[in-house]
């Protein structure tokens, strides 16, 4: 060709990204901190997990709706469908991945609107432990004992934010934390793997099995992301009916793991032979 097409659109998808991110990273560990808080200890395992089972569901709906826009042409609404002359079947299909960022986008926009009407603070329990927030215990591991008032203790805060000392003393202690910096660690490697297995999986079902974008995604929406948020509400509501605590979390936390790691074990025994492409599996003789 002489002049190559080009295209900053992803520059766009770039910094919408971005923004997406900025917006949504508050509402889990801010979310888990609000109710830690201002609910009840025990009830607090459920509460957690309805929060991650309904995250889970959002991924759900999103790859049923990348299923319907995969249908749809990447031009609809500017051409006329009668004049396409391909299906999504076709490798040279296109869908209208761009509807779905519109959709969602929308989506995300008037759920944010009711929290501008939530109230700033609840009303504590009676038994709650004034000193388990981080800034309590940050106040107890200190030399002073003073007490303060709200405005007072308010103020101080925010100068301690300010400065930096109140960050990075708080850093300091989560990361000297052996307990969380093991979870840590487990986590990352967990999700690490996850984001792969919904990553290639749907173009594996593609090229293995011959399906389209869509069906693929169809097949994801409903057959993998269902059973994490399942489990996990089963997870915080088997913690608040045993009443565990950390060394009894842990030991369940474990097990789980184990019989979560033998059986994908299962993965290397099922499989499919590759197909032949020129110049990947076979030669172009």
């Amino acid at each position: 060709c002489e002049k190559e097409p080009s295209s900053y659109m992803w520059i766009y998808i770039l910094l919408g990204n971005m923004l997406r991110g900025i917006g949504e990273t508050p509402i889990t560990p801010l979310g888990i901190s609000y109710l830690d808080d201002f609910a009840k200890e025990e009830n607090v395992p459920v509460y957690v997990a309805c929060l991650h089972t309904i995250a889970m569901m959002g991924p759900m709906f999103g790859f049923l709706l990348g299923s319907l826009c995969a249908k749809l042409y990447v031009d609809v609404g500017f051409v006329d469908p009668g004049s396409i002359t391909i299906t999504p079947q076709d490798s040279r299909w296109v869908g209208a991945w761009w509807l779905g960022f519109l959709i969602g986008g929308t989506t995300n926009f008037l759920s944010a609107i009711p929290f501008c009407f939530l109230p700033k603070s609840l009303k504590k329990p009676e038994e709650a432990n004034n000193d388990k927030t981080s800034c309590g215990l940050l106040e107890k591991k200190g030399a002073t004992r003073k007490k303060l008032t709200p405005e007072n203790a308010k103020s101080r805060k925010w100068s301690l934010m300010l400065k930096g000392k109140y960050f990075c003393t708080s850093l300091k202690k989560v990361l000297s934390n052996r307990m969380y910096f093991t979870f840590m660690c487990c986590s990352l490697l967990q999700f690490s793997s996850f984001i792969g297995f919904l990553t290639y999986k749907p173009k594996y079902m593609e090229q293995q099995y011959g399906q389209s974008t869509s069906k693929s995604n169809f097949l994801i929406g409903i057959t993998s992301l269902p059973p994490v948020g399942i489990g996990i509400f089963l997870g915080g509501f088997i913690m608040k009916k045993y009443k565990m605590g950390i060394v009894g979390a842990t030991k369940f936390s474990f097990t789980m793991s184990f019989l979560a790691y033998a059986i994908s074990l299962l993965h290397f025994f099922v499989g499919c032979e590759n197909h032949a492409v020129a110049g990947m599996t076979v030669n172009y003789e």
